[in-house]
């Protein structure tokens, strides 16, 4: 789903007080958000002189896998679900946030080596299962310096020592590295079905009028192998990671408060993805949408009214007192496909420099009259209050 208030929002903060700073912006994570996180400006970003997305266009791999710089926005969302050999269960985000500053026309080589156009952010998060335990950390820099950056030919995108960069000379597995403090992940990612487009080739609506969209795809069957460990323990691990890579021009619009969306994973090889953005009047937005997506790659477009979410049960958050939902029944009638969801961890909320909600979840339900299980991530986001007012 898209990202694009909390990127919009947090990298302008970034862009307009950040790039005072040298390389020392201090990570953050939960205990201490309130203390370091960075004032930002909640304002409209003036868009003129970047690209839009305002239709399909054609997609070419494995160059689009890198930055388009020419956007004013953009991020590469990891998630995944693994399990050591002793059957230990840990869920896994990392992602990345591109910011650019100033249109094309307007770049102009500087003569500081700290000098920057954009600007970055990234996100680290790990689930404990079994010790019921959820961490999360932030981190803010710069697009100079080697501190942060993204590259297609090899494909590398970075926030200082966290990475994400392709093994040797294929662009299909990638080496992801993150640590901090006793969290780390070390892992090798395959992808064993190829990027798939969503939306309308790869163009995601998600508002009127033109350039109100993304260009968006995903990796959904990223086999994951490697190392976590936690606590002062490392864990051989594998299981299975999903990416969604977007790059756009817009934000949200002004009664869109929040969106809720769902990375779903099934044991039979049948992948789903759905999002739904909420609106200040309670209704869902038409321009919510996903994809069912099979096991050899073919894709179904769904509309809104081709799928529904329905919220069976809601908890409330001790850090940040919102209420989110807990529990849903997602249904496909055209596949007939009815999954029920749940998180594996209650308290997956991530109260970073904005408050939100993304974590692992489990599976099971009926696909084409058979029984299916399976795994996979939720996120929600505006459940703390509208994006523009947590700042």
């Amino acid at each position: 789903m898209t990202r694009l208030i909390k990127v919009t929002l947090v990298l302008l903060a970034i862009g307009l007080v950040g790039l005072g700073l040298g390389a020392g912006w201090r990570t953050l994570s939960r205990p201490d958000r309130l203390e370091a996180r960075p004032q930002v400006v909640a304002s409209r970003v003036e868009a003129t002189g970047f690209s839009r997305a305002d239709g399909p266009r054609e997609f070419r791999f494995p160059a689009d896998y890198g930055p388009h710089p020419d956007f004013q926005t953009e991020w590469w969302y990891y998630t995944g679900n693994l399990t050591s050999v002793d059957g230990r269960r840990f869920g896994y985000q990392l992602t990345f946030f591109r910011r650019a500053l100033t249109p094309p026309a307007e770049r102009v080589d500087r003569a500081s080596e700290w000098a920057a156009d954009q600007v970055y952010m990234a996100h680290f998060a790990i689930t404990d299962v079994g010790e019921k335990r959820h961490q999360a950390f932030e981190r803010f820099s710069r697009g100079a310096v080697g501190l942060a950056g993204a590259a297609s030919l090899p494909y590398r995108v970075w926030v200082e020592d966290w990475e994400v960069a392709q093994v040797a000379d294929d662009p299909g597995v990638v080496r992801m590295q993150a640590s901090l403090r006793d969290s780390t992940i070390d892992l090798r990612l395959v992808d064993r079905k190829g990027p798939i487009l969503q939306g309308i080739q790869g163009y995601s609506q998600k508002g009127p009028g033109s350039g109100s969209a993304s260009y968006y795809y995903s990796q959904p069957r990223l086999q994951t192998s490697g190392t976590v460990r936690i606590n002062g323990e490392s864990y051989r691990v594998q299981g299975w990671s999903w990416m969604d890579h977007e790059f756009s021009t817009s934000a949200l619009s002004r009664d869109q408060i929040g969106w809720d969306w769902f990375a779903l994973r099934l044991a039979d090889g049948t992948d789903l993805m759905v999002f739904q953005i909420r609106r200040l009047d309670g209704t869902i937005d038409a321009f919510s949408s996903g994809s069912l997506i099979e096991s050899d790659g073919t894709s179904q477009y769904l509309p809104l009214d081709a799928f529904s979410v329905e919220v069976t049960e809601t908890w409330r958050s001790p850090h940040s007192g919102a209420s989110y939902p807990m529990r849903w029944t997602v249904r496909v009638p055209s596949a007939n496909l009815e999954l029920q969801i749940e998180p594996h961890l209650r308290d997956q909320e991530m109260t970073l420099s904005y408050t939100y909600w993304e974590g692992a979840v489990s599976i099971t339900g009926e696909h084409n009259g058979n029984p299916v299980v399976g795994d996979g991530y939720v996120e929600m986001t505006g459940y703390a209050g509208p994006m523009g007012e947590q700042f």
